[in-house]
């Protein structure tokens, strides 16, 4: 059975305020006539130096995280009130309450449904990941 629906267009997004991809992927991409953005996985890379923050530290390790999905949502025109769904994942489910404390400050009373899974590892052996999707 043929449709005949709209080719779905991809609009890349890439900021310099966010760690620049280190593989076959993008910071994010918008589709759906420019209203979706689904952001990559997001680690705590300084952008500018390309290095892991907050060895071992899970509060800093988080907020160098939401800083990166901040750029990104930013580069696509939106913010964290556009967020509609975060995954986060963790190296060790003990480090839940820090990591909710530093990801409720940067979203506020703004509440966007959630997974939060522990992983055997993660890239470059970080503590968190998170990657989001929003709507404008």
């Amino acid at each position: 059975m043929q449709h005949d629906a709209p080719p779905v267009v991809r609009t890349v997004i890439s900021t310099p305020d966010a760690p620049a991809a280190i593989g076959p992927y993008s910071q994010g991409i918008v589709v759906s006539g420019g209203r979706t953005l689904y952001t990559a996985g997001q680690i705590p890379l300084d952008p500018q130096t390309m290095q892991i923050v907050g060895d071992g530290d899970i509060k800093a390790q988080t907020e160098r995280v939401m800083q990166n999905l901040a750029a990104i949502l930013r580069a696509a025109g939106m913010d964290f009130t556009n967020v509609v769904r975060c995954g986060i994942f963790l190296k060790d489910m003990k480090d839940f309450a820090a990591v909710n404390e530093i990801y409720g400050r940067h979203f506020g009373d703004h509440r966007p449904a959630r997974s939060t899974v522990a992983v055997a590892t993660l890239p470059k052996d970080v503590l968190v990941e998170i990657d989001a999707i929003a709507v404008g």
